[in-house]
């Protein structure tokens, strides 16, 4: 008989990928979850949390030491994540978490800091993010997310994701500040649009990688929206429980469920059974 295969040898390969771009470019297996309805809850609440943790960070901190605090989170929560293997419920969501404290930080230092109305910062959010979903396409051949599972690819992935955050706090506060609506009225609306992809995709035939596109840049504002709402004081329309209170309201739900996705390994890749 020949010689027993190493483990490397026997582990299964994901369907799909060549061997040989695998090891040269990163991991084998997916790095992101499966989408499932307790992402889409667990990726709200962390646009929510997001909010309120940056705003309170700026009043205590001021707007620029908090945003340096709040891009070496980021850096290390990527790190951590790119170092992985494959997805992982704590490292994953830790790395969104951050993207969610450092994006608001973005939006709202060009904003506060460097005076650029939410308008102008709303549309150039968008070409980057246009640009970076183009060169995506371009690189890669696809912007499915279930395709996560090289360096290169990753490096898109989490680059679009700080973008839509970016956006998404910029068109948040447009709407709420700029227009008037106020932070209820934008949760609502933006509770509106996001249903819009869902529906489109099932009625319409809107494509899927649009549509969760779509939806995941509508989750920053929606779930900004109702977190600005709460925590601002009444005088500019809010619930007036502030910032640091909704913050730690925030992040019990979140360790919760990302602690239930853990054990329960709900959201798995599907190629996360093979050993």
């Amino acid at each position: 008989m020949g010689q027993p295969m190493s483990e490397a040898e026997a582990r299964p390969r994901p369907e799909g990928r060549h061997r040989g771009a695998s090891e040269r470019d990163g991991s084998a297996w997916s790095k992101v979850p499966r989408i499932t309805a307790l992402f889409w809850v667990v990726k709200v609440l962390t646009t929510g949390m997001g909010e309120t943790a940056s705003d309170y960070l700026a009043r205590v901190l001021g707007p620029v030491p908090a945003g340096g605090l709040g891009l070496v989170g980021l850096v290390v929560a990527l790190v951590v994540q790119f170092r992985g293997d494959r997805y992982r419920p704590w490292t994953y969501w830790s790395a969104i978490v951050m993207v969610s404290v450092f994006g608001t930080m973005a939006a709202d230092v060009v904003h506060v800091v460097v005076g650029i109305p939410y308008a102008v910062s709303a549309a150039a959010f968008t070409v980057a993010l246009a640009a970076l979903l183009v060169a995506w396409y371009v690189s890669e051949g696809t912007l499915s997310i279930h395709s996560i599972r090289t360096r290169r690819r990753e490096a898109f992935y989490w680059a679009t994701v700080l973008a839509t955050f970016a956006l998404g706090t910029a068109v948040g506060d447009l709407t709420a500040g700029t227009l008037g609506l106020g932070y209820l009225t934008s949760g609502v609306l933006f509770t509106a649009l996001i249903a819009v992809p869902a529906l489109s995709g099932r009625y319409l035939g809107l494509n899927t990688v649009a549509a969760f596109w779509w939806a995941y840049v509508l989750t920053r504002p929606l779930g900004a929206s109702f977190a600005d709402w709460m925590g601002v004081p009444t005088n500019r329309a809010g619930l007036g429980w502030g910032t640091g209170p909704v913050t730690l309201a925030l992040v019990v739900p979140i360790a919760a469920l990302v602690g239930y996705l853990a054990v329960s390994r709900k959201d798995a890749p599907r190629d996360a059974g093979r050993r």
